[in-house]
């Protein structure tokens, strides 16, 4: 698959993952309806936000500047072949 280099549908995938988030969390809180789900809820997607960015910007612009991630999977890989050092 090629990569996506259109300015328009890079903002329309964005747009879409956007609202596919707020649907998907809007239908979990309707169904419970309690407070403090949507509560965990909302951390836990801040959560998982400030882990990508630490993943793709942190890592690459503060600890090793020539590795470049192309995604969480080399991220990972990139772990485990520290450890090994």
């Amino acid at each position: 698959m090629a990569d996506l280099k259109n300015p328009k549908a890079i903002y329309l995938k964005g747009f879409l993952f956007l609202v596919a988030g707020c649907v998907s969390a809007g239908l979990v809180v309707f169904r419970t309806l309690d407070w403090q789900i949507a509560i965990l809820l909302a951390i836990c997607v801040w959560c998982f936000c400030r882990f990508y960015y630490f993943a793709f910007y942190v890592i690459e612009n503060y600890v090793d500047r020539q590795f470049r991630f192309s995604g969480l999977i080399d991220f990972i890989l990139y772990l485990l072949r520290r450890e090994g050092r």
